[in-house]
């Protein structure tokens, strides 16, 4: 145990005094130093620099606390020690990005800003429905969603007297009418998706 101690690194000081005083912004909780860093030479040797590099980050570190418990508020105190309210940031920050642009509105969205059509509330976004003739919610579209025809999920499907030639067309074709109708809904959701991209460069171009 004594020799542990005598190995001990020795306490450092808890005021930091430099010839030309600390600048701070608590809000960033940043630390400048206008003094000049006395860093030694990587030729004088790997520890001597590293060593001069910790000192200068320690003695930062140090100003920065001691200007944090002597100026901010202290909200409480915990287990794992003090929480302080920050100022507000002072310096301002370069954004490495520009500020990315608003994006121009799409079509039916000068659509409904004529019209004065408001967004769907989360409520109306549900992708659930009351059925009444089963009384019982179900999916607007998706797995077993409302939007498949008959075609597509019974069992059984009546074919009209008129659909018998259409019938035999698709069975020529290797289709069949039950498949027709999930075919249709494929089409619908392809014609929807070009048309929004028409909007989207619509008005990327306006």
């Amino acid at each position: 145990m004594a020799a542990t101690a005598a190995t001990r690194a020795p306490k450092l000081q808890v005021a930091v005094e430099k010839p030309t005083p600390y600048t701070f912004d608590l809000g960033l909780l940043l630390a400048n130093d206008a003094n000049p860093a006395k860093i030694a030479s990587s030729a004088a040797g790997k520890d001597a620099h590293e060593a001069d590099l910790a000192a200068v980050a320690r003695d930062g570190a140090q100003a920065l606390v001691n200007q944090l418990l002597t100026t901010c508020r202290i909200d409480r105190t915990t287990n794992d020690g003090v929480l302080l309210n920050l100022p507000p940031v002072a310096t301002a920050l370069p954004r490495e990005k520009p500020v990315p642009e608003p994006k121009p509105p799409t079509k039916w969205e000068q659509f409904a800003a004529r019209k004065g059509i408001k967004p769907k509330t989360r409520e109306q976004r549900r992708n659930l429905q009351y059925n009444k003739e089963t009384n019982e919610w179900e999916r607007k579209w998706g797995y077993k969603g409302a939007n498949r025809s008959a075609a597509e999920t019974d069992w059984l499907v009546e074919v009209k007297t008129s659909q018998y030639e259409k019938d035999a067309e698709l069975a020529a074709k290797g289709h069949s009418y039950r498949g027709e109708g999930r075919r249709e809904r494929k089409e619908r959701i392809k014609r929807n998706e070009r048309k929004m991209r028409k909007n989207q460069e619509r008005a990327t171009r306006s």
